[in-house]
C-alpha cells in the first residue's frame, strides 16, 4: 500500500505537457478503467467500447448540463485511444446531478421512446381504398374483361425495318381494314426506280374480308401507293378532306377518277362502323395539316394507333393535339397501343413548328437577292410560314415543281392556306421583278434528280438560272438513304456560287415526329396492357420498347415486329402466329408503271460487272467462224484493251468449235448457251467479274 501511495503521489505531481496547471489524466481517480486489450502478433490493439456499432464518447458535465466533449485531433493514425490521458474533471458531478438523466449520446441508452398507438379501422380502410384507386389509375386496362375470348390480328406490310412505306392490316374473324398505303424511296442500287410500293399479295388473300382503307394523314409515305393498290383492288377509303383531296390528285394522274365515289370524308371525334370495328379519328400534330391518330374499338377491346405525331403546343394553325381523347380512352382501358417510333432515340421534346418561322425571319433579313426555299411539298405549315415572310418582305411568290404546285393549290382551295392570288407569279414572270422582290418555293430538298432544285443546280431549268446573289434555303433533313443525293445537291449548289442555308442554322428544320418525352406522355395517358412500337427501323422500335418499360408496361407485353409478322392480340396474351409474304414493287414515275425484279437485277449487274456482246457466224459443215466476229464490252475492260480482249474471246470460240461434238453445235441456241458458259468461266478466272454475256450465233 505504501508503495502504491508513493507511485500515485509521484504521478499526480507530474505536470502535463499541454496544460502545465493540470495533473495528468492517468492520476484521476474518477477515470473509467481502460478496456481490456488484445494482443495480435505482438501488437497491442485497443478495443473501444461500442454500443450498436457506435463508439461511446464520455460526456462532460458543466453546471449540471451535459455537453459532449470535443474530440482533439490526433497526430498518429493508429491506436488513437491508446495514449489518451484522463481528465480528472470528467465525471465530477455525474453521480449527483445526472443520476436520473439518460445518456442521450450513448447509443440511446435509457431514452424514453414514444410508441404510436394502433391504426384505427378508418385509417386502414382509407389506405386500402387509395391503394386500389391508384392501382386502377395506373393500370386502367385491368377493367378489361379477361374472360373475353375474341382475338384481333395485326399485320404490318410496310414501315417496319424501314423509314416510309407504312401499311398495316387489322382483322378479326369477320372483317378487316387497311391502315395507310404508303410508298418509300429506293436506294442507290435500284437504278431507274423512283418509288417503292408494298407487295399487295396478302390483301389479295383476304380481300373478301377487307371493308375499308383507313388514312391517317396525307404524307406520301402513307398515301403514295394508294393508286397502285386501286389498280388491283378497290375498297372504300376513309380520311380527312385534305388526305382524300391529295389522293384524288393522284387518281387524276393515274386515270382512276371513276373510283373517287369510294371516298368517305370523316369528322374527328366521331365513330365510324367499319365491319365489326368502330373507328374514331383523333386530331394530332405533325408536319402536315389534318394529321390524325386512331381509336379502334373491337370485340376484343380498344386499340390506339398514334400514326405519325409529335406534341406541338404552339402549332401554326393553333389546332393542338387532342390529348383529351387519348386520356378518355386510356381511362376506359386500352388493350394495345401502336405508337410512332421514328424519333425514339431523341431525348426530350421535338421543337414546335413555330420556331422555324423565327429562323425564316433571320434568313429573309440576311438575303439580298432572290430567296429559293425548298422543303417537302406536303409540309403545308412550313411552306405557309415561308410565304408569309416573303409577303412581309415585299416579295412575289413563285411556286415551282409539280407536287408543290398541286399541294399548295389543294390546301388553298380547302381553306388551309389563306393567301391571295395577287401575291403569286408564274415562273416565266420571275425575270420581270427585281431580285429582292422574288421568293421561289420549290421541290427537291432530298436531291431527287428530276426535281426542280436539282435541275436549277445543274443549270438545266428552263426559267430559273442561279446567280451568286441567290439564297437557297433547304428546310428539311435528309431521309435515311438519301444522304448521298442531298450531299451531291449541296456540292452543285455551292459550286454555282449561291449562298446555301442548310444545317448552319439550328432551327431551319424541325422534325414532325415525337421525342422520348412525348412518347412517354402518350404511354402514360393511354396506360395500355400491350404495346407494339411501329414506324421505324428495328433499332427505333427497340428503343421505344425500352421507353415503354420505363413507363410501366410489362416487358412481357411488348413485341418487336418486322414487316410480315402477324401478331394475335387477346385480353390474355400477345403473340406472333405467322409470317405473311411482303416485299416491294419498283415503280418508274415517268410512266407510273411497275419495273419487274429481273430488270432491276440486270441493271444492278450491269452497273457492277458490265456486259459482253458477241455476234458470230459459224459454218455448220466446217465448224469454223465465217468472217470476223463482233465482240464488244461495256463496264468490263478499258477501251484500249478492247481489241486484245476480243482476240482472246475469238480464240476461245475457235477452240470450242474444233473440240465440240455434234450435240453441242446442233443449233444456234445450243451454241449460244455453250459459248455463254465458256466465256463466263474465262472472265471469272481472269477478271474476277460476272458480267452479262449475250452471244448471238448465225449458222450458215
Amino acid at each position: 500500500m505504501e508503495e502504491n501511495k508513493t507511485t500515485n503521489s509521484s504521478s499526480e505531481n507530474k505536470q502535463r505537457r499541454d496544460r502545465p496547471d493540470r495533473p495528468k489524466r492517468a492520476g484521476n481517480p474518477h477515470r473509467r478503467p481502460k478496456a481490456a486489450t488484445k494482443v495480435a502478433d505482438g501488437n497491442k490493439v485497443v478495443q473501444p467500447k461500442e454500443v450498436n456499432g457506435n463508439v461511446i464518447v464520455p460526456d462532460k458535465d458543466v453546471d449540471g448540463n451535459k455537453k459532449v466533449s470535443a474530440k482533439k485531433p490526433q497526430h498518429k493514425s493508429s491506436n488513437n485511444n491508446q495514449n489518451k490521458k484522463p481528465n480528472p474533471n470528467q465525471n465530477k458531478n455525474k453521480s449527483s446531478n445526472n443520476k436520473n438523466k439518460p445518456n442521450r449520446n450513448a447509443g440511446g441508452r435509457g431514452r424514453k421512446k414514444q410508441v404510436a398507438g394502433p391504426l384505427s379501422d378508418a385509417i386502414k380502410a382509407s389506405i386500402k381504398e387509395n391503394q386500389e384507386v391508384n392501382d386502377l389509375r395506373m393500370n386502367p386496362w385491368k377493367q378489361i374483361d379477361v374472360g373475353n375470348q375474341n382475338k384481333v390480328r395485326f399485320t404490318p406490310l410496310g414501315g417496319l425495318g424501314e423509314i416510309g412505306g407504312n401499311m398495316a392490316v387489322m382483322e378479326d374473324d369477320e372483317s378487316a381494314f387497311i391502315i395507310d398505303v404508303g410508298m418509300s424511296f429506293p436506294d442507290e442500287t435500284m437504278h431507274g426506280v423512283d418509288i417503292l410500293v408494298p407487295d399487295f399479295s396478302y390483301l389479295h388473300a383476304i380481300k373478301s374480308k377487307i371493308k375499308a382503307v383507313i388514312i391517317t394523314h396525307a404524307h406520301e409515305d402513307h398515301i403514295g401507293a394508294v393508286p397502285y393498290l386501286f389498280k388491283e383492288l378497290q375498297f372504300p377509303i376513309y380520311g380527312t378532306p385534305l388526305a382524300l383531296a391529295m389522293i384524288e390528285n393522284k387518281f387524276q394522274e393515274h386515270g382512276l377518277m371513276e373510283h373517287v365515289n369510294k371516298f368517305n370524308y370523316i369528322t374527328k371525334r366521331k365513330q365510324y362502323d367499319v365491319g365489326s370495328f368502330k373507328i374514331e379519328w383523333m386530331h394530332n400534330t405533325h408536319s402536315i395539316v389534318d394529321a390524325c391518330s386512331l381509336a379502334i374499338e373491337s370485340k376484343a377491346g380498344t386499340f390506339i394507333h398514334t400514326a405519325d405525331f409529335k406534341i406541338d403546343h404552339t402549332p401554326i394553325d393553333n389546332q393542338t393535339m387532342d390529348l383529351q381523347r387519348f386520356a378518355h380512352y386510356g381511362a376506359k382501358g386500352v388493350l394495345c397501343l401502336f405508337s410512332d417510333s421514328t424519333n425514339s432515340h431523341n431525348p426530350g421534346f421535338t421543337k414546335s413548328e413555330a420556331v422555324v418561322g423565327k429562323t425564316f425571319d433571320t434568313l429573309f433579313d440576311l438575303a439580298k437577292g432572290r430567296v429559293i426555299m425548298s422543303t417537302f411539298s406536303s409540309n403545308t405549315h412550313r411552306i405557309y410560314q415561308a410565304m408569309e415572310r416573303g409577303i412581309a418582305a415585299g416579295r412575289k411568290i413563285c411556286v415551282i415543281g409539280r407536287s408543290m404546285e398541286r399541294n399548295i393549290e389543294t390546301t388553298r382551295r380547302l381553306g388551309y392556306v389563306d393567301i391571295s392570288d395577287k401575291h403569286f407569279i408564274e415562273p416565266h414572270e420571275v425575270p420581270k421583278y427585281a431580285e429582292e422582290q422574288v421568293l421561289v418555293v420549290t421541290t427537291g430538298s432530298q436531291g431527287e434528280a428530276m426535281a426542280a432544285l436539282s435541275r436549277m443546280a445543274n443549270n438545266e431549268h428552263r426559267h430559273i438560272k442561279l446567280k451568286p446573289s441567290d439564297t437557297i434555303i433547304i428546310s428539311a433533313h435528309a431521309i435515311p438513304g438519301n444522304e448521298g443525293s442531298v450531299s451531291a445537291l449541296m456540292n452543285r449548289l455551292v459550286k454555282a456560287g449561291v449562298t446555301v442555308r442548310y444545317k448552319d442554322f439550328e432551327n431551319i428544320h424541325v422534325s414532325g415526329h415525337a421525342g422520348q418525352e412525348e412518347q412517354k406522355l402518350i404511354l402514360r395517358l393511354v396506360q395500355p396492357k400491350f404495346f407494339l412500337p411501329v414506324h421505324g427501323e428495328y433499332n427505333h422500335i427497340n428503343k421505344h420498347a425500352q421507353t415503354a418499360i420505363a413507363c410501366g408496361v410489362d416487358k412481357r407485353n411488348i413485341l418487336l415486329m418486322s414487316d410480315g409478322d402477324q401478331i394475335e392480340i387477346s385480353t390474355k396474351y400477345l403473340k406472333k402466329v405467322k409470317t405473311v409474304k411482303t416485299g416491294k414493287s419498283f415503280i418508274d414515275n415517268q410512266n407510273n408503271k411497275e419495273i419487274k425484279l429481273d430488270i432491276i437485277e440486270d441493271r444492278q449487274k450491269l452497273s457492277i460487272d458490265g456486259i459482253v456482246n458477241i455476234a458470230v457466224q459459224i459454218n455448220k459443215s466446217t465448224k469454223k467462224i465465217v468472217g470476223k466476229p463482233v465482240i464488244s464490252t461495256h463496264g468490263l475492260v478499258p477501251d484500249k484493251e478492247d481489241k486484245r480482249f476480243a482476240h482472246e474471246i475469238e480464240n476461245i470460240i475457235d477452240t470450242f468449235l474444233i473440240n465440240a461434238d455434234e450435240s453441242k453445235i446442233a443449233s444456234s441456241k445450243v451454241i449460244e448457251n455453250e459459248l455463254q458458259g465458256i466465256v463466263r468461266k474465262y472472265i471469272v478466272r481472269t477478271k474476277r467479274r460476272y458480267p452479262i454475256i449475250t452471244p448471238v450465233v448465225f449458222m450458215v
